[in-house]
């Protein structure tokens, strides 16, 4: 856990963590403090992958589903290639973010490594998982962490990051294929056509893959205000600040 503290956060009041994450709070009647968790560079990555996020699943729909023909000489029209642009600007700035996200698993600390690792040999950490359905299905206790729960570390890695990186190899594949076979892109990324296929099986792995994201995006979204609204422990304002509080 990271020893960043609040400065005047009284020792007695300083929150620990337990296995797995699990906070362990002060006594009864101590003012548990906050932890710092969320370092500057996690929470970029984060709202840049948000906001990239977007721009692809709006553009990657109308590059499927293009808008209707517009009147007038085509020489005059630029917009679907607008579109094309726009997603293959926000697929660069995501691949590159992802990148340097994956530098910071080797510069950061735990909580920076959490979602790209699974302890599957744990017993003790399926259990947690269940407790945190338990909870979620309102038939449980709520636990507090520090970083994410065992049910958001698990859904985090096999909802958001292993399709993020199917997104990733298929969409430069897919780019790859436009630019053409003797540049560049294609000696990085033609061998994703002899892993999954012809061009067509790449886009359909690749729309999959991004339906996965958002369905994982939207579950997310509400998880997170659920726990602000229902848990002594901060959630959203974590991921703005850096900083977690205990109520």
């Amino acid at each position: 856990m990271s020893k960043m503290y609040h400065p005047s956060t009284p020792l007695p009041s300083r929150v620990r963590e337990g296995h797995f994450g699990e906070a362990i709070l002060p006594p009864a009647g101590v003012q548990p403090g906050p932890v710092y968790v969320y370092d500057a560079a996690i929470r970029l990555w984060h709202w840049v992958t948000f906001l990239a996020i977007i721009v692809l699943c709006v553009t990657g729909y109308f590059i499927g589903s293009p808008l209707p023909s517009v009147g007038g000489e085509a020489h005059e029209h630029y917009l679907f290639g607008w579109i094309r642009f726009t997603h293959f600007a926000a697929g660069m700035i995501l691949g590159v973010a992802f990148v340097l996200r994956l530098y910071r698993v080797l510069v950061g600390g735990k909580h920076a490594r959490q979602i790209f690792w699974i302890p599957f040999w744990s017993l003790g950490w399926w259990k947690e998982i269940f407790e945190e359905v338990r909870w979620y299905l309102i038939i449980g206790k709520p636990k507090e962490y520090v970083g994410h729960n065992p049910l958001a570390h698990f859904a985090m890695f096999f909802m958001f990051v292993l399709p993020m990186l199917v997104l990733l190899f298929t969409g430069f594949a897919l780019y790859a294929e436009g630019a053409g076979v003797h540049t560049g892109w294609y000696t990085w990324f033609g061998w994703v056509f002899s892993v999954l296929g012809d061009s067509m099986t790449v886009r359909t792995w690749h729309h999959a893959a991004m339906w996965v994201v958002i369905l994982f995006s939207m579950v997310h979204m509400y998880m997170a205000i659920r726990e602000d609204m229902t848990h002594r422990q901060t959630t959203i304002s974590a991921m703005i600040s850096g900083w977690r509080f205990y109520r």
